[in-house]
């Protein structure tokens, strides 16, 4: 994860659940919300989350030889060199073959803080002068 860029850094939230991450875009997200977690289902996968409402969508990336790519029902799609380029180009529009729900808004993870034991998510926003809590 180090390799990847600012944005993937931000939005990636590692071993969080599929609940959680569900609770967190519900609670703190907009349509379009969307972040970045581990696959709970394949070792080095990931999973991109992404609000829509209703609806949290759940599209996973897998590592093919090549680079990144999102995988679907059909199959792997269009390969990225990395998991930045990938999101971005999907965020843009210019990635083919899928259409996913509109990436618009990253949930940065250094605005959130997870309290493991009360199960409970802090919004943090923070400006030069101070910081509030939501």
């Amino acid at each position: 994860m180090e390799q990847e860029g600012m944005l993937v850094q931000s939005i990636y939230y590692g071993r969080i659940g599929s609940e959680a991450t569900e609770r967190l875009l519900e609670r703190f997200g907009n349509d379009g919300s969307f972040l970045l977690r581990d696959s709970e289902t394949m070792p080095g996968a990931y999973c991109l989350c992404v609000r829509k409402a209703p609806f949290v969508h759940t599209y996973r990336l897998v590592h093919c030889t090549d680079g990144w790519c999102l995988q679907t029902s059909g199959g792997s799609l269009q390969t990225f060199r990395t998991l930045e380029t990938l999101i971005e180009s999907y965020r843009r529009g210019t990635a083919s073959g899928v259409s996913i729900a509109p990436l618009t808004d990253p949930l940065v993870r250094t605005r959130l803080q997870y309290i493991s034991f009360g199960q409970e998510f802090i919004y943090m926003e923070m400006s030069n002068s101070s910081s509030s809590v939501y």
